[in-house]
This record gives C-alpha cells, sequence and structure tokens, in this order.
C-alpha cells in the first residue's frame, strides 16, 4: 500500500496547484472587472468622436500598486486609439463583441504575462455618429504577482501538513497491516512446520476469519489426498500380495527342477511338469503386471484426456477378432452382434461415442477376457454394440453362459483384487476395476445382470450380461492415436 501512497502524493501536490490558481484568480479576476467597469465610465463623444479623460490624480492612483504593474488601453469604435497603454494587445480579431459583457484572458506585455479584463462600451445614442456605431473597447491588464503569491500561500498550506500526514500514514498502515497478517505468518508457519505425511486438517478455530474458507478449502484438498493416498497404499499392497503367489511358485518350481537334476533324477515327465508349472506362474505375473500398467494408464489423467470421436462398434469387432484363437481353444463359441456384423465397416453414425480410443480398447479386451474365463468349453460369449432409437446413448452388451455372479457380489466384482469364491479360475480381480474407472472416465453407465432370466433347467447357467451405455458423440473429429486411426 506504501506504493499506492506515494504516486498519490504528487498527484495531490498537482491538483492542489491547479486548484490554487484557480482560488488566486476569482478575487484578483473581480477587481480587474470592477476597475475595467469604472474606466468604462469614463467614456464620452465629443465632435463626434470617442474622448476618454480621467479625474486629476486618478491615473497616479490606478497605477500605485506594490506588486504588480497596472496597463489600461481605450479604443474607438473603429479600432482608433484613444487613451492608456499602447502596448497592450487587442481581443483576437475573430471574437464577437457584446456590449456590457465582462471577459477575461491571459496574454502578455513586454514579455511579461498579465491577465486582462475588457468590456465593450456603447455610446450614448444621441451623439452616436453613424461612423462611431461600434462599440468602445476598454481593457484593464495586470501582470501576476499578486496571484503567484497567493496560490504559493495556498500551496505550503496544504501540502505542508501532507507532509506530516502522509509518513504517519504510512506508519499507520505498515503498524494495521502487520498486525492484521501476523495470525497468517503464523499459520503458514505451521504448515512449513508439518511433516510430509501429515495430511490432519488444519485448525480452522487458529486461522483469521478471513481465510477460513482458504482453511477449509485446504482441509478438503488433504481430505482427498489422504483419501487418494490410502487407496493407493491398499492397491500397492494387495498388488504386491498378489504378485507374491506366483513368483513364490515360481521360485518353488524352479528350486525344485534343479534338485531333480542335482539328484540325477531324469524322468523327462517330472521335469517337464515342473516346467509347466513354471511357464503358468510366469503367465500369472506377467497377466498381473499388464494388468497393473493397464489400471496404471487408466488411472492417468493425461491419458485419458486425449478425446476424439471413436467408432465403438469396430473396435468391438477388431477386438472380437483377437481373441477368436483364444475362443478356438477353449471351444467356445465366441461371436459379434450390431452394427458392422455384416463384415461391412460399422456405422459410425450409430456406434460413435466420445473417448479416448486406447482406453475403449482396453475396456473391451477386459470384458472379453473376462467372459472367456469364465465361460466352460462349449459355452458361448456374445458382444453387441447396439444404437439408441433416439440417438442419446450408445449400448455395449458382452453377454457369456457362465456360472454368473451372485446378486450380493455384482457391487463387490468391480473393487480391485476382489474375487468370487469357489470359481477355480486364474486371475487377478484387477479387470472389473479396470472397466469400471475407464466407464467412469467417459461417463458410462455400468449394468451387471443375468444373460438368462426367468426360471432355469436343471443343468443350465444364468451366465452373466454387462451393460455399459456411452452418451453418442456429436459432431465430425478425427481421431489419430498410437492404436487405431478411426475417422467419423
Amino acid at each position: 500500500m506504501l506504493a499506492p501512497l506515494l504516486l498519490l502524493w504528487p498527484m495531490s501536490v498537482a491538483l492542489t496547484w491547479l486548484v490554487a490558481q484557480s482560488i488566486a484568480n476569482r478575487p484578483y479576476d473581480r477587481a480587474l472587472g470592477e476597475m475595467t467597469r469604472a474606466l468604462s465610465q469614463q467614456i464620452s463623444v465629443e465632435s463626434g468622436l470617442v474622448s476618454f479623460s480621467l479625474p486629476v490624480g486618478a491615473d497616479e492612483l490606478l497605477r500605485v500598486d506594490e506588486a504588480d504593474q497596472i496597463y489600461f488601453q481605450v479604443v474607438g469604435g473603429r479600432g482608433e486609439y484613444v487613451g492608456g497603454d499602447h502596448a497592450l494587445p487587442l481581443p483576437q480579431g475573430d471574437e464577437l463583441p457584446i456590449v456590457g459583457e465582462m471577459r477575461f484572458r491571459d496574454d502578455e506585455v513586454h514579455n511579461q504575462a498579465v491577465r486582462v479584463a475588457y468590456l465593450w462600451v456603447a455610446m450614448p445614442s444621441p451623439q452616436r455618429l453613424p461612423g462611431n456605431a461600434a462599440p468602445a473597447l476598454v481593457q484593464v491588464a495586470e501582470t501576476l504577482g499578486k496571484r503567484s503569491q497567493l496560490a504559493t500561500e495556498i500551496i505550503k498550506g496544504v501540502i505542508l501538513p501532507q507532509f506530516v500526514i502522509l509518513p504517519l500514514a504510512v506508519l499507520l498502515v505498515w503498524l494495521a497491516l502487520a498486525r492484521g497478517i501476523a495470525p497468517l505468518n503464523e499459520l503458514q508457519q505451521r504448515i512449513r512446520e508439518r511433516a510430509a505425511d501429515d495430511l490432519s486438517p488444519i485448525d480452522e478455530l487458529e486461522a483469521p476469519e478471513e481465510v477460513s474458507p482458504l482453511v477449509r478449502a485446504i482441509n478438503d484438498l488433504l481430505e482427498r489426498l489422504d483419501r487418494s493416498f490410502a487407496t493407493q497404499k491398499r492397491f500397492l499392497a494387495d498388488a504386491a500380495h498378489q504378485l507374491k503367489t506366483p513368483l513364490a511358485g515360481l521360485r518353488t518350481q524352479a528350486e525344485l527342477a534343479q534338485r531333480q537334476i542335482d539328484q540325477g533324477e531324469r524322468e523327462p515327465e517330472a521335469l517337464k511338469r515342473s516346467l509347466q508349472q513354471i511357464a503358468l506362474s510366469s503367465q500369472r505375473a506377467a497377466r498381473m503386471v499388464n494388468q497393473l500398467l493397464a489400471m496404471a494408464r487408466a488411472e492417468d489423467r493425461e491419458v485419458a484426456a486425449r478425446v476424439a470421436e471413436v467408432d465403438l462398434a469396430r473396435l468391438a469387432t477388431e477386438t472380437v477378432r483377437d481373441f477368436v484363437p483364444r475362443a478356438l481353444e477353449q471351444r467356445i463359441d465366441l461371436g459379434y452382434e450390431g452394427a458392422g456384423a455384416d463384415g461391412d465397416r460399422a456405422s459410425p453414425e450409430h456406434s460413435s461415442v466420445r473417448g479416448n480410443a486406447l482406453l475403449l480398447r482396453e475396456l473391451i479386451r477386459n470384458l472379453v477376457d473376462n467372459a472367456l474365463q469364465y465361460t466352460p468349453g462349449g459355452g458361448t460369449v456374445t458382444v453387441r454394440v447396439l444404437d439408441d432409437p433416439f440417438g442419446q446413448v450408445v449400448v455395449l452388451q458382452v453377454e457369456d453362459s457362465g456360472p454368473g455372479i451372485p446378486t450380493g457380489e455384482r457391487e463387490l466384482v468391480f473393487q480391485p483384487f476382489y474375487r468370487a469364491l469357489g470359481t477355480n479360475v486364474d486371475g487377478s480381480g484387477l479387470g472389473l476395476a479396470i472397466v469400471a474407472e475407464i466407464a467412469r472416465q467417459h461417463g458410462a453407465a455400468v449394468d451387471l445382470g443375468d444373460a438368462r432370466e426367468g426360471p432355469l433347467a436343471e443343468g443350465d447357467t444364468p451366465g452373466a450380461r454387462f451393460t455399459l451405455r456411452f452418451p453418442a458423440a456429436t459432431g465430425d473429429v478425427e481421431l489419430r492415436s498410437t492404436d487405431t486411426d478411426v475417422r467419423s
């Protein structure tokens, strides 16, 4: 606040000077005007000519002034000199004379600045001749000594107290701000002294009232960070626990194979079983790592921010084709229904959504992979992309003929590392968590239900149907990513 005060002070001085000049001019202009009117009364017309005469001693009395020099002049209607000082200049030639109106102007006489009062005077009508129809001019000029002296005294009277008031104001402002900011400094010090892992809320009662909204916002941020860090810690602990099992199995099988070789056992079947277990454990570990990377990629805001218009039907058909060899190996009927099912390219106007093509492909892969894992041999898995007749949403469905998911566990299966008991299926419990995260980022609603509704025949299973409703895209954009290139 010191800078504005120091800026306003010279502005105050300049405004004071202007006001002082105006105040100083008023009384002296009034006196100068009265003098001009007094002189105008001494004009007369004699023998058709304008004459001007002053009483004896009036001229000396008029010019007696210790501070300023007085000049006067009388000019006839035809511009002839009548009396007074020749050096006093006339008004501007384009100025329209108005009889009886007192006017003022600034001018120079003998290179000295003067203030001039001038008045046009009408001649007495009975004696006025046609040649003298124009009014006479009376001018009185005064130098600016007294005016400058009065303006200087006014400025001193105003400015000198400001030299005392300004430092006092600066001091008061300094003390007030220092006192007001002291609680903020204390709050800053408490925050700086906090440990890096201390996310407890700041006590609002110890903070100034003016910054209470800021403290509440910081507390809200700390609470969200605490939940986020807790989730990450839990996720890392679960990931470490999940990775520990395949890695421990891998190490055990490797040690067993090495012991068999050291003991001289040459049975190929025993070594083959150990190598098969090693391969299975390494496959589980690799799958776990891939899904952890996919989960991290799904939670990456920078990746999720790269959105464009994506043809969901095209992604679904390409993903289904990728899983065909695996489905044949497991004797599962894997198929696709919906837009583009006839072999032609999918109609983008019926299946386009706004999103990230890489993440959407990962979502479909995890849904199809989950369905193939839980569908027994001879079962069916169907992927569908359906358009809303009103153009509001695009529906993605993945349906299988597996054992289904009990109603009480349908919310839990979307949590990381959760696996239903009694399934006897290898997995990490991350696939559906990745699906839920990607769907959330794309504003899609996820619905989990039975594939077969109503009473089931003996030996039949309800199956599972995952239904995701994506907001339909609008507008034409071009998507380019490292994974696919879709033009809609």
